[in-house]
């Protein structure tokens, strides 16, 4: 599913409130603009089985109270590691979910510092970085911008 299709169905599914609709179309250049950065139009995420992202908390080597985490998106369903040091982990699945839809869930994920998307199969030790205050800070931009340059219909006389 391309890019565009997928920010419809961000907009197409949001609640209808009055607000949310349109706070989505607001951000969706944002969402755009980081997807465009990433190779693929979907990912695996790591999921329990209710649906809740596995998050991995990583320690920094040289100084180790500085902790992140992290939820790693990959590429293929071959590259995603399903096995725990017992085996196949039962309690986890791979669920295959659209870009768009990644980072439009990443701004809400207050326990998240950022998505690491790898971009090449076969290859998990290098990949993008996303963090969730940077897209939080774009959408704040976004928004503000929104604000300050409201839309004047042009048959407003």
């Amino acid at each position: 599913m391309d890019l565009k299709t997928q920010i419809q169905l961000l907009i197409d599914n949001a609640p209808n409130d009055g607000i949310t609709p349109q706070l989505v179309t607001a951000i969706a250049p944002v969402i755009s603009a980081i997807a465009q950065r990433l190779r693929y139009p979907q990912y695996y995420i790591l999921q329990n089985l209710e649906k809740d992202w596995v998050l991995t908390t990583l320690s920094n080597r040289a100084n180790p109270g500085l902790e992140k985490r992290v939820i790693y998106a990959y590429p293929t369903l071959q590259d995603v590691p399903l096995r725990s040091n017992a085996g196949l982990d039962p309690q986890v699945i791979a669920a295959p979910i659209q870009i768009a839809h990644i980072l439009f869930e990443l701004v809400a994920l207050e326990l998240v510092d950022s998505i690491v998307f790898f971009e090449t199969p076969g290859m998990s030790t290098k990949g993008v970085e996303i963090q969730r205050t940077e897209l939080q800070h774009l959408i704040q931009e976004k928004l503000q911008q929104k604000h300050s340059h409201p839309q004047i219909p042009p048959d407003i006389a």
